[in-house]
């Protein structure tokens, strides 16, 4: 019997009970289904949830009776199946279990092999199931047929919101099939293609669809190999798309005038509000069209630009755009080269921006000089809540800079100073200020050449203070 072949294959590992109480399940054991329900439901607490689901379900109309009374059945949402060696097989029984399930709405079937034609099995869900919203399907090799074959159920789904193809090899022809989906779905708002190897010409595809799509608010097209002729698509559609929030474009080998077809947009975008562009080569002049955009967008509260080679030119731009933007709360610059004078220009920034929240500039080597222009600037500061600094070559000095603006800053909640060098001293000047700093709640400090001596001033300073602090 296949479901029973099934359950074998894949659940190898259930304790004696679970294998007892499932063979009798399988076999329609009379005794076993006479069984009071109650003692039934104790045999289900001991079962998976991926068992209850694909092996128990419609073996008869008693069991079902049995698990549609079943309270964690009935609270059973979401069924997490990632790293379970599920094929194209084992994705049919869940498909077809999922035909008359009415409770789960979020599937994650991350890194498993499901293959074409697994992909060809979960379109019955997308067609016939009616309550889930979430498929997970990241790294499952459904290749471009497997996409094109999702996106013709897609056409016909009235519930899902969100899609998660990353991972999967479904190049420009499988995208196609999606763009052309989203021309009429009006249900879809999250879309997941990272890593997917679209390239060009179907960022091109997807750039068309978004020019008549009014639903979808989220888009992460990292690492897809688009470069500056797929930002160009983007931008172009930016410009009439209406309801896009959140674009993420990571690692797309985007340079400068793809950030400048972006940044061009951006002066009359309404509708963008985050957009990651981390890891693509912008250089200084990439950051400068960022920043020229900053000064007249009003919507984009989140900027990431995490390992874009800006340096410290880069962050005085960035820094100039702020003192003339009123929208932007996060901005990140991590791994950026900016050095103690680009911390000088953001320096400048916080002394009169009132609206940035959080600013992160880890691993750009500002070391004590540019940390003491931070703590500087942080005294005339009211607004800002976070600050990351973590692997900055920060000592002793930079660590006193920053306690020191400590004493009077009233909103600063979080400090990452991780990975610096502050050592015992260091640690000494932070733990003295939180004796009266009671605004601050979380200090990483790891990896900060603290020794028992330093241990020992937090240890006095949090007999005051209730910050959590991160030593190790």
């Amino acid at each position: 019997m296949n479901k029973r072949k099934f359950q074998e294959t894949l659940i190898s590992t259930e304790d004696d009970v679970d294998n007892q109480a499932k063979t009798m399940t399988y076999q329609g054991s009379a005794s076993f289904l006479t069984l009071p329900i109650e003692i039934v439901h104790m045999i289900f607490d001991e079962l998976s949830d991926f068992v209850i689901i694909c092996s128990l379900r419609n073996v008869c109309t008693r069991l079902n009776m049995i698990l549609d009374t079943y309270p964690r059945y009935q609270r059973l949402t979401t069924i997490n199946l990632t790293y379970n060696d599920i094929g194209a097989v084992e994705l049919q029984h869940l498909t077809n279990a999922l035909k008359n399930n009415t409770t789960l709405t979020t599937v994650i079937l991350n890194v498993n092999d499901a293959g074409v034609d697994g992909g060809k099995h979960f379109t019955d869900t997308l067609r016939n199931n009616k309550t889930l919203i979430t498929p997970n399907l990241c790294n499952t090799a459904i290749e471009e047929v497997g996409a094109k074959i999702l996106a013709d159920a897609f056409l016909d789904n009235t519930t899902l919101t969100t899609l998660d193809l990353g991972n999967n090899y479904i190049a420009s022809s499988g995208t196609d099939g999606l763009a052309y989906a989203l021309l009429t779905n009006r249900t879809l708002t999250t879309l997941i293609l990272e890593n997917a190897h679209i390239g060009g010409m179907g960022i091109e595809s997807l750039a068309y669809a978004l020019q008549n799509n009014t639903t979808l608010t989220t888009l992460d097209l990292g690492l897809n190999e688009m470069e500056d002729e797929g930002a160009r698509y983007l931008a172009d559609a930016l410009r009439t798309n209406k309801t896009l929030t959140a674009l993420s474009l990571c690692r797309n080998n985007i340079g400068h005038m793809g950030g400048k077809y972006l940044a061009d947009v951006l002066q009359d975008n309404t509708a963008l509000i985050t957009l990651d562009l981390s890891e693509n080569p912008l250089y200084g002049e990439g950051a400068q069209h960022l920043a020229d955009a900053l000064r007249n967008n009003t919507t984009l509260t989140t900027l990431i630009l995490y390992h874009n080679a800006i340096g410290h030119l880069g962050a005085q731009h960035l820094s100039d755009a702020l003192g003339h933007n009123n929208t932007l709360t996060t901005l990140i610059l991590d791994h950026n080269d900016i050095d103690h004078l680009g911390a000088q220009h953001l320096s400048d920034t916080l002394r009169n921006n009132t609206t940035l929240t959080t600013l992160s500039i880890a691993c750009n080597k500002i070391r004590d000089r540019g940390a003491q222009r931070l703590a500087d600037a942080l005294r005339h500061n009211n607004t800002l809540t976070t600050l990351i600094l973590d692997n900055n070559d920060i000592e002793h000095l930079g660590a006193q800079h920053l306690a020191d603006t400590l004493r009077h800053n009233n909103t600063l909640t979080t400090l990452n100073l991780a990975f610096n060098k502050i050592g015992n001293r260091g640690a000494q000047y932070l733990a003295s200020v939180l004796q009266n700093n009671t605004r601050l709640m979380a200090l990483d400090l790891a990896a900060n050449e603290i020794g028992n001596e330093g241990v020992e001033h937090f240890l006095v300073a949090l007999r005051e203070n209730r910050v959590s602090v991160i030593l190790c």
